[in-house]
């Protein structure tokens, strides 16, 4: 053997030994694959069969899935590892080995797929394990996914329902590798996403999600059978197209929801392709099916984060699309989160806002929803389901200042001009009543601002009034809006300016206006904004007086709980008095007027008093004499307001009546009455006001009543007594109702907090009583004694005199009483042909009493009172 040939055996030997040593390592590689796959079989396996907490088991599970997967498909391929066999035997049990490694690991997986259908979602996790290193087998990977599916399916096939959560996820990464550029890969995952959506199928039979969809009709299964068969979409555009439509149509709302979030992450990918892909199917199935998607809001704040998080993100405008996709069929859901971003909105709020108002078959809905939000106040918490916060952490609601500044970018859009005239006028009250509630809002800088005013002026040049805006400009109203005082008049303004061009938007604003006023507003300053910019409209476009449908507006608001609605109504029906014969509604419209009167504004009680004596003043007799036995009832309980000049004006108004109506004296008698007591008790009033109105009063009654009292009250030192005397001995004794009915109303003044009018009241019940003691009843007495036995503990001593006079009077009265029964009746009989004549009984004058020498002198008169009150009896 030569050298050459030896050496050649030689080399042949070692690389034959070299080469048995590399197969042995590689097939021990694998067999202890085999064997680790083995053990975490069995593993698994025991864990099936305890009873440990079904979330400790899956996480253990998966851990163990893990790592079989690892080190399963970290081997080289197939063809890699035949070359490594000598010949065809070795190359067979090499195959062999191989096989049986991926089939252990995807009988682990049957064997937990078929214990529970839950655990599929490991599939999910072996897709991001595959994306974590291109070692691994996608193809292999594939094939197991899409045989353990097929399994899954036929599993489901025999339940009436299954609940797979997964499968949404699932759904999303196996679309993606439909659209992979490796053929054997996009078929394995079309064919797991028949089988899925197989699975799915059988999901919705217990809820009939897929039942009414508007997507069936026919063809709508075609994708399951092309996938079923292996027959592909001739193009990738119409494979996407089919997975959008199949996934849309089969999955659950939830499911669909945990799809379209997958398909959202993914725009983020590092792979440009990834993310294109992801995009290009995303928007597919938005078209077809957002309607069924939840969690909107969330999803919108999602896109929110990322767009921020990276203002140059690639995928922003499919980001956007999926905003204006979801705009389409949740445009509630999609606006509300919108408004809940930090003030002003920063640009990737702006961006997002543009994205909803894309399309104008949606303006209506969005522009409805903005309105909905701006019926809420600054700084308040609403509580309705609609309004009520959505991640965030501010205590106050700041979503209708945000819904402000977003018109300022809906109203100029194109798509936007019908929508904008057909809300123009419910946008001009809503931003109307913003423009006062943040004036008033204090937690806005200063420098912040005014989106609504802002808002307002867009409105306006949008519809066409470019003309009422420059005006405003001119009258400085703009800049005057953020002053607080201001904005009542500002209303004024552009309710004139508008009524001044002929503003063609002019009836469906009067429509709406009156539509809110009888609905009711939900706030009282509501209320001032529509009245005075209603009342400026009918100014300017009605005569007085106005239409009946809108007077009942205004009749109705004399009684609001906010008085400066009342005032304002008021002031209105006050400048109709001109016209109030023309009014048929005038009698309804003085009965409301008439009511308040009970107010507790003191303002508005002027007011209406004011109102009324204007309308009085024109009201043609007929329906002033129907009227006037109620009105004059309701100023005798003003008389005794504790505001001095409500208290004269209503008096002086009362003799004001009592004049205009001095033909229908008999209707007034009982009236006139009525009002006597406070007429008397308040010329002791300390406001020369409400003293002169009575004089004034009561002269109109005298003369009226035939009594001869005047002389007395046209003196300026006029004595109190004195003319209390005078009415006394001018009353008819022989009505008993007339004396027992003024009595009572001079005991409700005893217990009044003002001095002069317990005074007056002690002395005024005196001089009653004697006057109908021949009829008093001992009940009635005895009311009287009680009442007058408190002031006789009084803390103003004058008060205690008094009333100890008054007590020894009602003492000799009640003496009488107990006399003979015949005495009684004879006395009775005798008072129809006898005239009482009073004489003085305290001797009193204000000014001198005041003093303590006077106090001291009426207590020494005590004792002689009862020779000095002898009646004198004249037939």
């Amino acid at each position: 053997m030569s050298l050459r040939t030896s050496k050649i055996g030689h080399l042949q030997t070692l690389h034959n030994c070299v080469k048995w040593h590399r197969m042995e390592s590689i097939a021990n590689s694998l067999l202890d694959t085999f064997s680790d796959l083995l053990c975490h079989q069995s593993m698994i396996l025991a864990m099936n069969s305890s009873f440990i907490d079904p979330l400790v088991q899956y996480e253990s599970q998966l851990s163990i899935i893990e790592s079989s997967f690892r080190k399963a498909f970290a081997i080289p391929s197939l063809e890699v590892v035949k070359t490594m066999g000598t010949n065809a035997e070795d190359k067979e049990e090499l195959e062999s080995v191989y096989m049986s490694i991926f089939n252990m690991y995807e009988d682990t997986l049957l064997i937990l797929v078929s214990k529970d259908l839950y655990k599929l979602q490991i599939l999910k996790e072996m897709m991001k394990w595959m994306d974590e290193d291109n070692l691994y087998f996608q193809e292999r990977v594939m094939v197991i996914i899409s045989r353990v599916l097929s399994f899954a399916s036929k599993k489901a096939r025999g339940h009436t329902s299954v609940d797979v959560p997964c499968l949404g996820v699932l759904a999303a990464e196996l679309s993606l590798l439909c659209c992979h550029t490796d053929p054997s890969i996009t078929q394995q995952a079309s064919s797991g996403m028949y089988y899925l959506l197989s699975i799915a199928k059988h999901q919705n039979a217990g809820t009939n999600t897929t039942k009414s969809t508007k997507n069936d009709g026919p063809g709508s299964h075609d994708f399951l059978l092309s996938l079923d068969t292996q027959v592909l979409p001739q193009t990738m555009n119409q494979l996407k197209t089919k997975i959008a439509q199949s996934v849309g149509q089969y999955l659950m709302p939830s499911l669909l929801t945990d799809f379209v979030w997958s398909l959202l992450e993914k725009l983020s990918s590092r792979s440009h392709v990834t993310a294109f892909e992801a995009a290009a199917i995303l928007k597919l199935t938005l078209e077809s099916h957002a309607q069924k998607v939840t969690k909107v809001s969330k999803i919108v704040d999602d896109i929110y984060q990322q767009i921020s998080n990276n203002f140059s993100h690639t995928m922003k405008h499919a980001l956007l699309r999926v905003i204006t996709l979801l705009t389409r069929t949740s445009p509630k859901k999609v606006i509300f989160q919108l408004m809940d971003y930090p003030l002003p909105a920063d640009n990737t709020v702006i961006l997002m806002w543009e994205a909803a108002g894309y399309e104008s078959s949606v303006a209506p809905d969005v522009l409805s929803t903005i309105l909905l939000i701006l019926k809420g106040k600054p700084g308040e918490m609403e509580e309705t389901q609609m309004e009520r916060r959505r991640f965030s952490l501010d205590a106050t609601n700041m979503m209708p200042v945000a819904a402000s500044q977003a018109l300022c970018t809906f109203l100029p859009v194109g798509s936007y001009k019908k929508a904008v005239a057909q809300f123009f006028p419910q946008l001009l009250m809503a931003l109307m009543l913003q423009l006062f509630y943040t004036s008033q809002l204090r937690v806005l800088p200063q420098d912040r601002p005014l989106f609504a005013r802002d808002a307002l002026r867009v409105l306006l040049n949008c519809s066409g009034l470019q003309e009422v805006d420059l005006a405003l400009k001119k009258k400085n109203c703009w800049n005057q809006f953020s002053q607080v005082l201001f904005h009542n008049h500002g209303v004024y303004l552009i309710a004139k300016t508008l009524s001044e061009h002929n503003f063609p938007q002019f009836p469906e604003t009067l429509h709406y206006l009156y539509k809110t006023s009888v609905e009711g507003p939900r706030r009282s300053e509501d209320s001032i904004i529509t009245i005075i910019f209603l009342t400026e409209l009918l100014n300017n476009f009605f005569k007085d007086p106005f239409p009946e449908e809108f007077l009942v507006l205004f009749r109705d608001w004399v009684n609001d709980s906010n008085p400066e609605v009342s005032k304002l109504s008021l002031q209105k029906i006050a400048s109709m008095a001109p016209v109030i014969n023309e009014i048929e509604s005038a009698c309804s419209l003085i009965t409301s007027i008439l009511e308040a009167f009970l107010s507790k504004e003191k303002t508005v009680v002027m007011r209406a008093l004011l109102t009324l004596r204007r309308l009085l003043g024109r009201l043609d007799k007929v329906t002033y004499s129907s009227l006037c036995t109620n009105i004059a009832s309701s100023y005798c309980p003003l008389m005794d307001h504790s505001n001095g000049g409500i208290r004269s004006m209503a008096i002086r108004h009362f003799g004001e009546l009592l004049r205009d109506m001095s033909q229908y004296t008999w209707m007034l008698s009982h009236v006139i009455l009525g009002g006597l007591v406070p007429l008397i008790l308040f010329l002791e009033d300390k406001e020369q006001r409400v003293v002169k109105a009575c004089k004034y009063t009561l002269d109109i009654c005298a003369s009226q009543l035939k009594w001869s009292i005047s002389y007395l009250l046209k003196d300026e030192n006029y004595n109190f007594e004195l003319v209390v005397i005078n009415i006394c001995n001018n009353l008819v004794a022989s009505n008993e109702n007339q004396i027992t009915d003024l009595i009572s109303d001079t005991l409700g003044f005893m217990g009044s907090s003002r001095v002069y009018l317990r005074r007056g009241a002690v002395i005024l019940v005196g001089y009653l009583a004697k006057l109908g003691e021949y009829f008093l009843l001992k009940d009635e007495m005895a009311v009287m004694f009680e009442v007058i036995d408190k002031l006789r503990w009084d803390e103003d001593p004058i008060t205690r005199d008094l009333a100890e006079m008054t007590h020894h009077i009602l003492t000799e009265i009640a003496y009488k009483m107990t006399s003979s029964t015949i005495k009684k009746n004879f006395r009775r009989i005798f008072r129809f042909i006898y005239t009482k004549r009073l004489k003085p009984l305290y001797n009193w004058n204000m000014d001198l009493t005041d003093s303590d020498s006077d106090t001291k002198e009426m207590k020494s008169d005590k004792e002689g009172l009862a020779e000095e009150n002898d009646d004198d009896i004249v037939i």
